[in-house]
């Protein structure tokens, strides 16, 4: 199935309670595409970097699987770059400095050769240059998946709910949720954001799991208790890549099948947090995967025994 992915690829600094690193390899559609790569191939990217974006990197990326015709180069100017500093719970932080520069005005381009998109995963980017590559594609997708950020909802708001009509699934996290929707139930704020377009949402609760609603269910997935974690930055584009590749690899879309994406999205984001930047998500197997996959499901899965309140209470007079 085809596959097509949007978003920066970029420079991180990034300082943590557990250490600090200088610039590192960063960005949406680098996570994303990485990600998705452990599941269908090739990963075809749209995003821009400038002259100082490291060849290496690129190497890196096309071994894994990652097509990079859609992938602008600039030769006079920079690549993007952010640095931001992490408080001690690590689910919040500073934002130190930001440096648009190739994404000040970036005008995504589609290759002929993209056409053919099934899957498109729409990284965090200006609502308006997200929906440009909708615009030019020559037919929808079968399946169009969106992040965003409370940054587009409070200078952007008009555009993003433009947007939002156009696509199929919106992954937030529960904050963007809930300013989002303006309501601060979650079941509340999936069925308002819903209103506005998606027909599924999913929304992340960084340590404690994520949740998804559509069709008229939910369904939650556990975090994994993990013992070390060393940096959060990108395991949200990590999830969502997980969650597309799973879905463009069994090409199947229900909800049934989401709660399984979700599943394998967690279990990537998972290892992301493991060490900096995409050190992990670079260095996975198949069988690294499928090993924390089955984490999950034997944190989640139990039988209830006695099957009702009253055989408990019976078998306990």
């Amino acid at each position: 199935m085809s596959l097509v992915v949007v978003g920066s690829m970029a420079f991180d600094a990034i300082e943590t309670p557990f250490g600090k690193t200088d610039k590192i390899l960063g960005g949406a559609a680098t996570y994303i595409s990485l990600a998705c790569s452990y599941f269908t191939r090739p990963v075809k990217a749209i995003s821009v970097v400038g002259y100082d974006f490291l060849e290496g990197d690129m190497d890196m990326l096309r071994s894994h699987g990652v097509d990079l015709e859609g992938v602008q180069v600039r030769q006079d100017e920079k690549s993007f770059f952010w640095s931001g500093r992490y408080h001690t719970d690590m689910n919040s932080r500073d934002t130190l400095v930001t440096e648009l520069n190739v994404l000040g005005d970036f005008d995504p381009k589609v290759p002929a050769s993209y056409q053919d998109c099934e899957f498109l995963m729409l990284g965090n980017l200006a609502p308006d240059v997200q929906r440009l590559v909708i615009e030019r594609l020559e037919r929808r997708p079968k399946l169009i998946v969106m992040d965003t950020m409370n940054f587009w909802m409070n200078v952007a708001l008009d555009s993003l709910h433009q947007t939002l009509k156009l696509i199929d699934v919106l992954v937030v996290n529960d904050e963007e949720a809930r300013q989002l929707s303006g309501e601060y139930s979650l079941l509340r704020a999936a069925a308002k954001i819903q209103s506005f377009g998606p027909k599924y949402v999913v929304i992340k609760k960084g340590e404690h799991g994520a949740l998804l609603f559509g069709e008229g269910q939910v369904f939650s997935a556990p975090g994994l208790p993990l013992e070390e974690v060393f940096d959060p930055t990108g395991a949200g584009d990590t999830f969502a890549g997980g969650f597309i590749g799973y879905l463009a690899k069994s090409g199947e879309v229900s909800f049934e099948n989401m709660r399984r994406a979700v599943v394998y999205g967690s279990a990537l984001a998972s290892f992301c947090v493991e060490k900096f930047g995409p050190e992990q998500i670079i260095a996975l197997t198949h069988e690294m995967v499928d090993a924390r996959v089955q984490k999950f499901v034997h944190l989640a899965n139990f039988n209830l025994m006695p099957q009702s309140v009253q055989d408990a209470i019976d078998q306990s007079a």
